[in-house]
């Protein structure tokens, strides 16, 4: 089964199908163990965790095609994928798609901000209009190699223009062709019962941490009929606070030995790598090298 086809089943067979972002290979490894059906990559965690940069359009397709190689590479999960805008003219949009698709993504989502894009959840985002998110639709699904690929339209217009006018800007792009639609920055619960009452497409429920979205819980998003409930930073935010709490023990008690609670141990960690095996196949090769000389 490919990997479109995966992550449209895992839509279908969740109320609401949770996706947990995954900064990196091993952090997917993490949410594979933890039975999660499919995986998120933040286009701002990308820009943050490997580049130490702003999520301001900073960082190119080819940045997030590298960790998104590395992600498909260390787990079966679909792995949905933010690609900004696209990353430039129809050119860059259909090489985009299809790179994306040839490195075993599964689904992304594309955005109608301009092209030096903010983060959802920061004020002053500027959009485009309706026919040029339109054209970028249309360029992204004539640019899909396997037809399952799952491309969703995210808007950004709440912000500026209403949830009417972002309900009307949903309809256009569904009819493009958009396989669901990310409704940023939701302020309401009954945004998303606005929006089921008008489409049956899959819905994306945002809820990230720290930002416009209240933290609204999973049998809520089912009452209003999302279909996925994305925490794209969470574990992310995690992990950086943790790591700074041992950097800071480090430096200012001489020793992070209070702190072993919060770690992950040798063990675990190798058990999640399965490095005894790839240990144990090592071992065999150095022994045939050993007695073929």
């Amino acid at each position: 089964m490919s990997q479109g086809l995966k992550f449209r089943e895992a839509i279908n067979s969740n109320n609401p199908l949770v996706i947990p972002g995954t900064i990196n290979a091993y952090s997917a490894k993490l949410a594979e163990r933890a039975n999660h059906k499919a995986i998120y990559l933040s286009g701002s965690g990308v820009a943050a965790a490997s580049y130490g940069l702003p999520d301001l359009g900073v960082t190119t397709m080819e940045d997030v095609l590298i960790d998104v190689k590395r992600i498909t590479n260390a787990t079966s999960l679909p792995l949905l994928v933010d690609i900004d805008t696209g990353w430039g003219d129809a050119k860059s949009i259909s090489t985009t798609i299809s790179e994306m698709d040839k490195a075993g993504c599964a689904a992304v989502h594309i955005e109608d901000q301009v092209f030096d894009k903010r983060c959802g959840h920061r004020p002053n985002k500027q959009i485009i209009s309706i026919s040029e998110m339109k054209d970028r639709l249309k360029v992204a699904l004539d640019s899909k190699i396997d037809e399952s690929f799952f491309i969703m339209a995210r808007t950004d217009a709440i912000a500026s223009e209403g949830i009417d006018e972002a309900i009307n800007r949903c309809g256009e792009y569904l009819e493009e062709g958009a396989d669901g639609i990310f409704l940023e920055a939701v302020t309401s619960i009954d945004q998303y019962k606005q929006f089921k009452k008008n489409f049956s497409a899959p819905l994306l429920a945002n809820i990230t941490e720290f930002g416009k979205t209240p933290l609204f819980n999973q049998k809520e998003l089912n009452e209003a009929g999302v279909d996925i409930a994305l925490y794209p930073l969470t574990a992310f935010r995690a992990m950086s606070s943790s790591a700074e709490k041992i950097y800071d023990s480090i430096m200012k008690d001489g020793t992070q030995e209070s702190l072993l609670d919060i770690m992950q141990t040798r063990e675990e960690l190798y058990e999640v790598l399965d490095y005894y095996n790839f240990e144990k196949k090592l071992d065999e090769q150095f022994k045939e090298n050993k007695e073929g000389t």
